[in-house]
């Protein structure tokens, strides 16, 4: 897959870099983009893998375990399996980040899948338990 290839959820635009199977599932790492005021995903964590995102342009604020750090230009946040985080661009650009996942194990298919979940819910609130089940397939817990 090439940075070309982007997947769109919304506000936001991923597009992966390295895909785990091209590193022996050892490393993922993606671009996103995301645009003021967009919906996010919930709060959620994953017990597989760690995820350690570097800013590139703007500003996201996640919350990680109840704490609230900003992530812009230069600035890395490192989240640790089984931490409860979400982020949010409350600012008036778009945000973009570099994320790299150890191991290798999320890919394109969880985006593509809740990608048309919100497509085949055209604009309405999607299904929250088919959200769910995309989640956990791929090893990421919803926090309740």
């Amino acid at each position: 897959m090439s940075s070309k290839d982007e997947i769109k959820i919304g506000g936001i635009a991923v597009r992966f870099l390295v895909e785990g199977h091209e590193a022996n599932n050892t490393v993922a790492m993606f671009e996103f983009d995301v645009a003021p005021g967009s919906k996010v995903p919930g709060a959620h964590s994953h017990d597989g893998y760690e995820e350690t995102t570097y800013g590139l342009e703007g500003m996201l604020t996640f919350t990680v375990e109840g704490k609230v750090t900003g992530v812009g230009p230069g600035q890395v946040l490192a989240i640790p399996r089984g931490a409860v985080h979400r982020f949010e661009n409350f600012h008036p650009t778009t945000a973009r980040l570099l994320t790299v996942i150890t191991p290798g194990i999320l890919g394109p298919s969880y985006f593509r899948e809740v990608a048309h979940l919100l497509r085949a819910s055209a604009g309405a609130p999607p299904d929250l338990a088919s959200l769910g089940q995309i989640m956990q397939r791929h090893g990421l817990t919803p926090a309740i």
